[in-house]
């Protein structure tokens, strides 16, 4: 049993079509999570992907997560399991669940890190869902450099990228406290509490 789909918010337009052209031409946008501010970019585009790592300070070995609004635009890059383990996922999604996926030779290995696994979201988060609807996957990671706290606000990212990002979709962040949790799909481990 797929997630169920569901409707999307109204997410300002401008905002959207700002955030679609920059993806589109390799740049890298900012927008909330479900807790705290995320830095993305179009997980196809390899260069933009190193781009948003080397803003990050962060090694390409440690993977990106990607967040969609609909399974079908991740199933491409998701190897398909058996029912009971797939189910682990299909529970929790959408929402703030981040499952470590076994992938396929089409997940790009530029987010995978070269782990064999993909780090996948089906995000109920407003704006984040409507980001996705609007332009498909995309890479999510805190706004912040590796190994500090995230951004909780917008004025936080502006303070520490400045104009290194080229679209913000405004919006409030989730309701979670924390990031979301990543588990191991096939093992059922936590990877992030």
């Amino acid at each position: 049993m797929k997630p169920a789909k569901f409707d999307a918010p109204v997410v300002s337009s401008i905002h959207l079509r700002q955030a679609h052209k920059a993806l589109r031409d390799g740049g890298l946008i900012a927008y909330p999570t479900e807790a705290v501010w995320g830095l993305g970019c179009d997980p196809l585009n390899r260069s933009a992907v190193m781009r948003l790592l080397e803003l990050k300070r962060r090694p390409v070995e440690k993977g990106l997560i990607v967040i969609a609004s609909h399974f079908e635009d991740i199933e491409p890059w998701l190897q398909p399991l058996n029912e009971k383990i797939e189910e682990r996922a299909y529970r929790t999604w959408p929402g703030p669940f981040t499952w470590l996926w076994p992938a396929t030779p089409a997940a790009p290995p530029w987010i995978t890190g070269g782990s064999g696994k993909i780090a996948v979201r089906l995000t109920r988060q407003p704006v984040a869902q409507a980001l996705c609807d609007a332009v498909g996957p995309v890479v999510s990671t805190s706004a912040n450099l590796s190994g500090q706290a995230p951004a909780k606000t917008l004025t936080e990212v502006r303070l520490r990228f400045g104009r290194q990002i080229d679209a913000v979709v405004p919006g409030a962040l989730g309701r979670s406290a924390r990031p979301t949790v990543i588990r191991d799909l096939l093992s059922g481990r936590t990877v992030r509490a």
